[in-house]
Protein backbone atom coordinates (compact mmCIF):
# COMPACT_ATOMS: atom_id res chain seq x y z
CA UNK A 1 0.00 0.00 0.00
CA UNK A 2 1.14 3.29 -0.86
CA UNK A 3 1.93 5.36 2.51
CA UNK A 4 3.04 8.62 1.26
CA UNK A 5 -0.06 8.94 -0.60
CA UNK A 6 -2.35 8.14 2.08
CA UNK A 7 -0.71 10.30 4.50
CA UNK A 8 -0.79 13.11 1.88
CA UNK A 9 -4.47 12.46 1.44
CA UNK A 10 -4.84 13.15 4.81
CA UNK A 11 -2.99 16.22 5.76
CA UNK A 12 -5.53 17.74 2.67
CA UNK A 13 -8.44 16.32 3.89
CA UNK A 14 -8.26 15.45 7.57
CA UNK A 15 -10.87 16.81 10.27
CA UNK A 16 -9.89 19.60 12.98
CA UNK A 17 -10.47 17.29 15.77
CA UNK A 18 -9.31 18.93 19.38
CA UNK A 19 -7.77 15.06 20.30
CA UNK A 20 -5.64 15.81 17.35
CA UNK A 21 -4.12 18.48 18.66
CA UNK A 22 -2.54 17.00 21.97
CA UNK A 23 -0.60 14.25 23.22
CA UNK A 24 -2.14 14.35 26.45
CA UNK A 25 -2.38 10.68 27.36
CA UNK A 26 -5.50 11.39 29.16
CA UNK A 27 -7.67 13.48 26.69
CA UNK A 28 -6.52 10.79 24.16
CA UNK A 29 -7.67 7.78 26.01
CA UNK A 30 -10.99 9.66 27.06
CA UNK A 31 -11.93 10.68 23.04
CA UNK A 32 -11.28 6.91 22.39
CA UNK A 33 -13.72 5.73 24.90
CA UNK A 34 -15.92 7.79 23.96
CA UNK A 35 -15.70 6.44 20.20
CA UNK A 36 -15.98 3.05 20.96
CA UNK A 37 -19.17 2.24 18.97
CA UNK A 38 -19.95 5.80 18.32
CA UNK A 39 -19.71 8.23 15.11
CA UNK A 40 -17.44 11.43 15.59
CA UNK A 41 -19.99 13.82 15.26
CA UNK A 42 -22.03 12.32 17.73
CA UNK A 43 -18.73 11.94 20.13
CA UNK A 44 -17.40 15.48 19.97
CA UNK A 45 -20.31 16.95 21.92
CA UNK A 46 -19.72 14.89 24.96
CA UNK A 47 -15.86 14.86 24.96
CA UNK A 48 -16.33 18.71 24.72
CA UNK A 49 -19.23 18.64 27.92
CA UNK A 50 -16.42 15.92 29.46
CA UNK A 51 -13.10 18.37 29.17
CA UNK A 52 -14.99 21.19 30.39
CA UNK A 53 -16.36 19.39 33.32
CA UNK A 54 -13.55 17.12 34.26
CA UNK A 55 -9.89 18.58 32.75
CA UNK A 56 -8.40 16.01 34.21
CA UNK A 57 -7.95 12.43 35.17
CA UNK A 58 -8.24 13.78 38.57
CA UNK A 59 -11.38 15.43 38.43
CA UNK A 60 -12.94 12.55 36.58
CA UNK A 61 -11.77 10.03 39.76
CA UNK A 62 -13.19 12.39 42.67
CA UNK A 63 -17.04 12.65 40.16
CA UNK A 64 -19.37 10.04 40.91
CA UNK A 65 -20.34 7.34 39.39
CA UNK A 66 -24.10 8.99 39.04
CA UNK A 67 -22.71 12.65 37.66
CA UNK A 68 -20.64 10.23 35.02
CA UNK A 69 -23.54 8.28 33.82
CA UNK A 70 -25.93 11.94 33.75
CA UNK A 71 -23.22 13.28 31.13
CA UNK A 72 -22.88 10.34 29.46
CA UNK A 73 -26.88 9.59 28.78
CA UNK A 74 -27.42 9.41 25.49
CA UNK A 75 -24.07 8.15 24.18
CA UNK A 76 -25.20 3.93 25.27
CA UNK A 77 -22.98 1.47 26.23
CA UNK A 78 -22.89 2.66 29.62
CA UNK A 79 -20.54 -0.06 30.77
CA UNK A 80 -17.76 2.32 28.39
CA UNK A 81 -18.48 5.03 31.64
CA UNK A 82 -18.56 2.84 34.51
CA UNK A 83 -14.81 1.45 32.64
CA UNK A 84 -13.70 5.06 32.20
CA UNK A 85 -14.64 5.60 36.00
CA UNK A 86 -13.11 2.66 37.57
CA UNK A 87 -10.06 3.34 35.74
CA UNK A 88 -9.78 6.96 36.45
CA UNK A 89 -10.05 5.83 39.88
CA UNK A 90 -7.20 3.10 39.45
CA UNK A 91 -4.48 5.58 38.52
CA UNK A 92 -4.85 8.32 40.55
CA UNK A 93 -5.05 6.04 43.36
CA UNK A 94 -2.61 3.83 42.37
CA UNK A 95 -0.38 5.30 39.86
CA UNK A 96 -0.49 9.16 40.88
CA UNK A 97 -2.51 9.93 37.82
CA UNK A 98 -0.19 8.70 35.33
CA UNK A 99 -1.30 6.45 31.70
CA UNK A 100 1.34 3.86 31.15
CA UNK A 101 3.73 4.31 28.38
CA UNK A 102 3.50 1.53 26.57
CA UNK A 103 0.66 -0.81 24.69
CA UNK A 104 1.39 -3.70 27.23
CA UNK A 105 0.25 -2.06 30.22
CA UNK A 106 -2.22 0.15 28.49
CA UNK A 107 -4.16 -3.48 27.92
CA UNK A 108 -3.92 -4.19 31.72
CA UNK A 109 -6.57 -0.90 31.82
CA UNK A 110 -9.97 -1.98 32.01
CA UNK A 111 -11.93 -1.40 29.78
CA UNK A 112 -9.11 -0.72 27.07
CA UNK A 113 -8.66 -3.09 24.63
CA UNK A 114 -6.03 -3.98 21.46
CA UNK A 115 -7.61 -0.89 19.41
CA UNK A 116 -7.62 1.37 22.15
CA UNK A 117 -4.22 0.40 23.61
CA UNK A 118 -2.83 0.51 20.02
CA UNK A 119 -4.31 4.06 19.27
CA UNK A 120 -3.10 5.57 22.85
CA UNK A 121 0.10 4.19 22.55
CA UNK A 122 1.13 5.49 19.26
CA UNK A 123 -0.66 9.23 19.06
CA UNK A 124 0.87 9.62 23.08
CA UNK A 125 4.18 7.45 22.30
CA UNK A 126 4.78 6.83 18.90
CA UNK A 127 5.40 3.42 19.98
CA UNK A 128 5.04 1.76 16.74
CA UNK A 129 1.47 -0.42 17.29
CA UNK A 130 -1.26 0.08 14.02
CA UNK A 131 -4.79 0.28 14.94
CA UNK A 132 -7.37 -2.20 13.67
CA UNK A 133 -10.89 -0.95 14.10
CA UNK A 134 -13.90 -0.46 11.30
CA UNK A 135 -12.15 1.79 9.41
CA UNK A 136 -9.11 0.00 8.83
CA UNK A 137 -10.55 -3.41 8.18
CA UNK A 138 -12.65 -2.11 5.58
CA UNK A 139 -9.62 -0.18 3.88
CA UNK A 140 -7.30 -3.01 4.23
CA UNK A 141 -9.87 -5.97 2.68
CA UNK A 142 -10.48 -3.46 -0.47
CA UNK A 143 -7.23 -2.46 -0.86
CA UNK A 144 -5.51 -6.26 -0.86
CA UNK A 145 -8.74 -8.02 -1.83
CA UNK A 146 -8.94 -10.19 1.42
CA UNK A 147 -12.63 -11.70 1.57
CA UNK A 148 -12.22 -13.46 4.81
CA UNK A 149 -14.73 -12.39 7.13
CA UNK A 150 -13.05 -9.84 9.97
CA UNK A 151 -15.13 -11.02 12.92
CA UNK A 152 -13.59 -14.34 13.10
CA UNK A 153 -10.67 -15.44 14.86
CA UNK A 154 -8.88 -16.44 11.12
CA UNK A 155 -10.05 -12.73 10.06
CA UNK A 156 -8.39 -10.82 13.00
CA UNK A 157 -5.36 -12.72 12.84
CA UNK A 158 -4.79 -12.18 8.83
CA UNK A 159 -5.56 -8.16 9.41
CA UNK A 160 -3.46 -8.01 12.60
CA UNK A 161 -1.04 -9.43 10.80
CA UNK A 162 -1.20 -7.40 7.69
CA UNK A 163 -2.16 -3.84 9.78
CA UNK A 164 1.36 -4.28 11.56
CA UNK A 165 3.42 -5.18 8.32
CA UNK A 166 1.91 -2.15 6.58
CA UNK A 167 2.56 0.58 9.34
CA UNK A 168 4.33 3.39 8.90
CA UNK A 169 7.13 2.78 11.60
CA UNK A 170 8.76 6.68 11.15
CA UNK A 171 5.99 7.86 12.07
CA UNK A 172 3.02 5.87 13.67
CA UNK A 173 0.81 8.29 14.91
CA UNK A 174 0.01 10.04 11.55
CA UNK A 175 0.14 6.66 9.96
CA UNK A 176 -2.85 5.46 12.12
CA UNK A 177 -4.36 8.77 12.10
CA UNK A 178 -4.53 8.40 8.08
CA UNK A 179 -5.67 5.17 7.64
CA UNK A 180 -8.40 5.43 9.85
CA UNK A 181 -10.12 9.34 8.70
CA UNK A 182 -9.38 7.41 4.92
CA UNK A 183 -11.93 4.78 5.76
CA UNK A 184 -14.18 7.22 7.70
CA UNK A 185 -14.29 10.02 5.11
CA UNK A 186 -13.25 8.39 1.65
CA UNK A 187 -13.20 4.93 2.09
CA UNK A 188 -16.77 4.96 3.00
CA UNK A 189 -19.10 1.88 3.44
CA UNK A 190 -21.99 2.29 0.79
CA UNK A 191 -20.28 4.90 -1.24
CA UNK A 192 -16.91 5.21 -1.33
CA UNK A 193 -14.72 7.49 -3.41
CA UNK A 194 -13.40 5.09 -6.05
CA UNK A 195 -12.88 7.66 -8.99
CA UNK A 196 -10.77 9.48 -7.40
CA UNK A 197 -9.00 7.79 -4.75
CA UNK A 198 -5.08 7.72 -4.15
CA UNK A 199 -5.37 3.94 -3.76
CA UNK A 200 -7.33 2.85 -6.92
CA UNK A 201 -4.36 1.99 -9.08
CA UNK A 202 -3.23 -0.96 -5.85
CA UNK A 203 -6.74 -1.70 -4.91
CA UNK A 204 -8.09 -4.99 -5.33
CA UNK A 205 -11.46 -4.18 -5.20
CA UNK A 206 -11.89 -1.48 -7.63
CA UNK A 207 -10.00 -3.18 -10.13
CA UNK A 208 -12.20 -6.33 -9.18
CA UNK A 209 -15.57 -4.56 -9.01
CA UNK A 210 -16.00 -5.60 -5.54
CA UNK A 211 -16.37 -2.60 -3.73
CA UNK A 212 -19.76 -3.12 -1.96
CA UNK A 213 -18.91 -7.44 -1.24
CA UNK A 214 -15.47 -6.17 0.90
CA UNK A 215 -15.16 -6.56 3.62
CA UNK A 216 -16.96 -9.20 4.93
CA UNK A 217 -18.66 -9.93 8.17
CA UNK A 218 -20.41 -13.16 9.04
CA UNK A 219 -24.23 -12.59 10.45
CA UNK A 220 -24.79 -11.87 13.74
CA UNK A 221 -26.37 -13.90 16.57
CA UNK A 222 -30.73 -13.42 16.60
CA UNK A 223 -31.75 -10.65 18.01
CA UNK A 224 -33.71 -10.63 21.19
CA UNK A 225 -36.91 -8.78 21.40
CA UNK A 226 -38.41 -7.57 24.32
CA UNK A 227 -41.06 -5.96 25.72
CA UNK A 228 -41.03 -3.39 28.47
CA UNK A 229 -43.82 -1.44 30.11
CA UNK A 230 -42.79 1.94 32.02
CA UNK A 231 -45.25 3.23 34.42
CA UNK A 232 -45.13 6.89 35.22
CA UNK A 233 -46.53 7.25 38.34
CA UNK A 234 -47.31 10.87 39.48
CA UNK A 235 -48.65 13.07 41.75
CA UNK A 236 -48.10 17.08 41.34
CA UNK A 237 -44.84 17.66 38.93
CA UNK A 238 -43.34 14.13 40.95
CA UNK A 239 -42.71 10.43 39.68
CA UNK A 240 -41.64 7.63 41.24
CA UNK A 241 -37.80 6.07 39.51
CA UNK A 242 -35.95 3.45 40.56
CA UNK A 243 -32.53 2.23 39.68
CA UNK A 244 -31.73 -0.43 37.60
CA UNK A 245 -29.43 -3.23 39.77
CA UNK A 246 -27.71 -6.08 37.94
CA UNK A 247 -26.12 -6.71 35.00
CA UNK A 248 -27.65 -5.98 31.43
CA UNK A 249 -28.75 -3.00 29.34
CA UNK A 250 -29.01 0.33 31.53
CA UNK A 251 -27.26 -1.12 34.54
CA UNK A 252 -26.70 1.55 37.90
CA UNK A 253 -28.89 4.34 35.30
CA UNK A 254 -32.53 5.14 36.61
CA UNK A 255 -35.81 4.31 34.70
CA UNK A 256 -39.32 4.22 35.76
CA UNK A 257 -41.45 1.12 37.39
CA UNK A 258 -41.53 -1.74 35.14
CA UNK A 259 -43.30 -4.48 34.07
CA UNK A 260 -41.69 -6.26 31.15
CA UNK A 261 -43.87 -9.57 29.56
CA UNK A 262 -42.82 -12.06 27.24
CA UNK A 263 -44.90 -11.12 24.19
CA UNK A 264 -46.46 -7.75 23.08
CA UNK A 265 -49.22 -8.08 25.62
CA UNK A 266 -50.80 -5.65 27.67
CA UNK A 267 -49.72 -5.84 31.30
CA UNK A 268 -52.70 -7.73 33.18
CA UNK A 269 -54.59 -5.79 35.77
CA UNK A 270 -52.98 -8.08 38.37
CA UNK A 271 -49.20 -7.38 37.20
CA UNK A 272 -50.21 -3.59 37.48
CA UNK A 273 -52.17 -4.35 41.23
CA UNK A 274 -48.96 -5.88 41.80
CA UNK A 275 -46.31 -2.97 40.82
CA UNK A 276 -48.64 -0.75 42.88
CA UNK A 277 -48.44 -2.44 45.91
CA UNK A 278 -44.43 -2.91 45.32
CA UNK A 279 -44.43 1.10 45.97
CA UNK A 280 -46.73 1.40 48.53
CA UNK A 281 -50.04 2.81 46.41
CA UNK A 282 -53.40 1.65 47.22
CA UNK A 283 -55.59 0.25 45.52
CA UNK A 284 -57.15 0.53 43.23
CA UNK A 285 -54.90 2.36 40.45
CA UNK A 286 -56.34 2.91 36.82
CA UNK A 287 -53.27 2.84 34.24
CA UNK A 288 -53.27 4.47 30.76
CA UNK A 289 -51.70 3.77 28.12
CA UNK A 290 -49.84 7.30 26.54
CA UNK A 291 -47.08 5.94 23.49
CA UNK A 292 -46.06 2.62 22.36
CA UNK A 293 -42.20 3.18 21.14
CA UNK A 294 -39.33 0.72 19.33
CA UNK A 295 -35.83 1.15 20.84
CA UNK A 296 -33.63 -1.13 18.91
CA UNK A 297 -29.78 -2.18 20.37
CA UNK A 298 -27.32 -3.80 18.93
CA UNK A 299 -28.39 -7.52 20.25
CA UNK A 300 -32.12 -6.51 21.34
CA UNK A 301 -35.26 -4.79 19.61
CA UNK A 302 -37.30 -3.40 22.52
CA UNK A 303 -40.87 -2.78 22.33
CA UNK A 304 -41.78 -0.07 24.53
CA UNK A 305 -44.77 1.00 26.29
CA UNK A 306 -45.25 4.27 28.54
CA UNK A 307 -47.83 4.42 31.26
CA UNK A 308 -49.07 7.08 33.48
CA UNK A 309 -50.62 6.44 36.76
CA UNK A 310 -51.66 9.67 38.08
CA UNK A 311 -52.77 9.61 42.01
CA UNK A 312 -54.39 12.37 43.74
CA UNK A 313 -50.85 12.96 46.58
CA UNK A 314 -47.36 12.45 46.37
CA UNK A 315 -45.49 9.41 48.54
CA UNK A 316 -42.38 9.38 49.70
CA UNK A 317 -40.31 8.00 47.10
CA UNK A 318 -41.45 10.23 44.40
CA UNK A 319 -38.83 12.67 42.74
CA UNK A 320 -39.58 16.29 41.67
CA UNK A 321 -39.39 16.88 38.02
CA UNK A 322 -36.86 19.74 39.08
CA UNK A 323 -34.97 16.66 40.18
CA UNK A 324 -34.86 14.21 37.88
CA UNK A 325 -31.97 15.94 35.67
CA UNK A 326 -29.57 14.49 38.48
CA UNK A 327 -30.64 10.91 37.94
CA UNK A 328 -29.02 9.59 34.61
CA UNK A 329 -31.51 7.58 32.83
CA UNK A 330 -31.33 5.66 29.51
CA UNK A 331 -32.25 8.02 26.33
CA UNK A 332 -35.19 6.62 25.65
CA UNK A 333 -36.83 7.55 28.87
CA UNK A 334 -35.28 10.49 29.22
CA UNK A 335 -36.72 12.13 25.52
CA UNK A 336 -40.13 10.83 26.31
CA UNK A 337 -40.32 12.98 29.77
CA UNK A 338 -38.80 15.73 28.70
CA UNK A 339 -41.41 15.83 25.74
CA UNK A 340 -44.26 14.48 27.16
CA UNK A 341 -44.51 14.73 30.88
CA UNK A 342 -41.66 17.27 31.92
Amino acid sequence: MNVSKLIDWYHQHKRRLPWRETKDPYKIWLSEIILQQTQVTQGLPYYEKFIQKYPDIFHLATASEQEILNLWQGLGYYSRARNLHYTAKELVNKHHGNFPDNYTDLLKLKGVGEYTAAAIASFCYDEPKAVLDGNVYRVLSRVFGIDTPINTTEGKKIFKKLAQDHLYFKDPATYNQAIMEFGALHCTPATPKCTCCPLSVECVAYQTGKMKELPVKLKKNKVKKRYLHYFIIKSYKALIIQKREGKGIWQNLYQLPLIETAKPEMPSDQQIEKLALMHNIELPVKAKLLAQKKHLLTHQHLEIFFWEISLPKKTPQMISFAALKDYPMPIVIANFLDNNIL
